[in-house]
């Protein structure tokens, strides 16, 4: 019998239903018809959650169970050691008509301390009121398939105290001046203020920021996501995140890069996002679900930061790779034409492929096999499987691990 691990593994995908995603991206990219229902997430990987099925030698089976069975073939034996058999990564499509919630992911500290306290407090790892589901941290990225706006860590202190000096020069006066002479060193304290404030007086201060948003909405991007926010949250004090955080445009193609204790939102567009497999998430607002103040003002980094736009870099003829700081997974675009073809290296973790546009030749065993892969099609590449290549007229984003 052929080695089973010498060739592409065509996957089955989950779609995850969630009130912010779109009825027709990920439908048109999979070219499904519209159920009339918000497809918010596709997720490839072996999430326990929702694994991804494999047709392995002719039947369909789930990823994590293959790799339970088949972790060094599968991974890689370097991956396998470091990740304790498991695929350290969960690749997405990503499709939001809807902002998200206001969220940060834990450090690799914070989770494993998180994680103990609220076992010895014997809270269900199903609860709401739970936020550490593992003891993993959760960088991620989302690169943008569509113009995508997303918030990205803090502003400095003189930007948020000018911003919000147009939004509630009256309601929070007092507060401003103490930032503005405090500087960066004062952002916790003033972000902890607006969290907490009473609700009279939190519902006085939403309504003094939508007269100013309205005032001054031509004038920026800024203004009219306030007001965009409000339309959906009205009584959220998150409405003025787009003040205190970096708001970003990315065009098709661009990505960022979050680390953890970032705090950020993804606002609307249709994206690739990669991370870490944990599902540690702290939430403060734009959200329905469970919010913990206290613990996210534990875990956040109040450094401001710069919005980071990340472009991929040309590696090997076809492919550019992104700049990403992670250990669990790497992003990677592979364009072919008729011009231009893709040769894999010898070395590789699994990988996993999905085509976003076209039509691709994948060549393996040496050359004397081929499976084609469509708009919408994804295959697991495992890590025994000799170098390949690709041909066609396609655009395909490749997630892996590196070595």
């Amino acid at each position: 019998m052929k080695n089973p691990f010498n060739r592409p593994l065509v996957l089955k995908n989950t779609i995850q239903e969630y009130a912010w995603g779109s009825k027709t991206a990920i439908q048109n990219l999979l070219e499904t018809p519209p159920t009339g229902r918000p497809w918010a997430e596709l997720w490839l990987g072996a999430h326990p959650k929702a694994p991804s099925q494999v047709d392995f030698m002719g039947e369909w089976v789930s990823l994590d169970a293959l790799i339970d069975q088949y972790a060094d073939p599968i991974l890689g034996k370097h991956v396998a050691e470091k990740f304790n058999n498991t695929l350290p990564y969960l690749f997405k499509i990503l499709a939001a008509d809807q902002p998200l919630s206001i969220q940060a992911h834990p450090s690799v500290r914070f989770a494993r301390e998180g994680f103990q306290r609220e076992n010895a407090l014997k809270i269900p790892l199903n609860a709401e009121s739970r936020n550490y589901k593992d003891v993993r941290h959760k960088p991620e990225c989302i690169c943008a398939l569509t113009p995508f706006w997303a918030l990205k860590g803090f502003r400095d202190a003189d930007a948020i105290a000018r911003l919000m000096g147009l939004l509630c020069p009256s309601g929070l006066a007092a507060e401003l001046a103490d930032l503005r002479s405090n500087g960066d060193h004062g952002l916790k304290l003033f972000f902890n203020i607006l969290l907490t404030l009473p609700e009279e007086r939190k519902l006085r201060l939403i309504s003094e920021v939508i007269r100013n948003s309205c005032a001054h909405k031509d004038e920026s991007d800024i203004f009219s996501w306030v007001l965009k926010l409000h339309g959906k949250y009205p009584s959220d004090i998150g409405i003025v995140s787009p003040a205190l955080l970096n708001l970003i445009r990315l065009d098709p193609g661009q990505a960022l890069f979050l680390s953890s204790g970032e705090l950020h939102s993804y606002l609307g567009g249709v994206g690739i996002e990669l991370m870490s497999n944990s599902d540690n998430v702290i939430r403060c607002g734009l959200t329905p679900k469970h919010v913990d103040v206290e613990e996210l003002l534990r875990i956040l980094n109040f450094t401001p930061t710069s919005s980071h736009v990340l472009i991929p870099q040309a590696s090997i003829l076809g492919e550019e790779t992104f700049p990403l700081e992670a250990d669990e997974f790497s992003l990677s675009r592979i364009i072919v034409s008729e011009s231009i073809k893709y040769i894999s290296p010898d070395k590789r973790s699994a990988e996993i492929l999905l085509c976003i546009n076209g039509s691709a030749q994948i060549h393996f065993d040496g050359g004397r096999s081929r499976f084609c892969l469509e708009k919408g099609g994804s295959v697991l590449i495992p890590a025994a499987m000799n170098s390949y290549g690709i041909s066609g007229d396609a655009a395909i984003y490749k997630a892996g691990t590196p070595l």
